[in-house]
């Protein structure tokens, strides 16, 4: 099976939430922004681009560090496999994407960052179940209204 593995550079735009799954798998998702910049030899200068959004998922351990290192504001790289996924609000349809993090972590070339070894995970109380889809992978479950989008598309 092909899948589109991409690493993105970028801001974290929302603070990392905490869900569930009716299974009990816990999985951490943010926003990340990132925003391109090129060097434009007319102004002499660097020019801000668009600024694309993605939701990253993270399950499990991965998410348990997620929660526990990052914040709003910070930079960060993400490396993982890319979903779609589309839904649709008021009659219009909207397509977004996610990555399904396999790594997380600041970007040092931006600051500094202090490693500390991970403990187990912690008992919480359940904050919100997200469905369970089936595939047995737990499905991408944050995208924007899981009800009305369709399943993410396999490359």
């Amino acid at each position: 099976m092909n899948e589109t593995v991409l690493t993105v550079t970028g801001y974290v735009a929302q603070e990392p939430k905490l869900r569930v799954t009716a299974a009990g798998t816990r999985v951490v998702s943010f926003r990340l922004a990132t925003t391109e910049r090129r060097f434009d030899k007319s102004l002499n200068g660097w020019r801000d681009g668009d600024t694309i959004f993605f939701t990253v998922t993270c399950w499990r351990l991965i998410g348990e560090n997620v929660l526990d290192s990052l914040k709003k504001g910070e930079p960060v790289l993400v490396q993982g496999r890319l979903r779609d996924g589309t839904y649709e609000k008021e009659g219009v349809s909207h397509t977004v994407f996610e990555i399904e993090a396999h790594a997380v972590g600041h970007d040092l070339s931006r600051g500094v960052s202090r490693f500390t070894k991970a403990t187990p995970p912690r008992p919480e109380v359940v904050l919100e179940e997200v469905p369970v889809e089936a595939g047995g992978d737990g499905g991408t479950g944050d995208l924007e209204n899981p009800e009305t989008r369709s399943s993410p598309s396999a490359a």
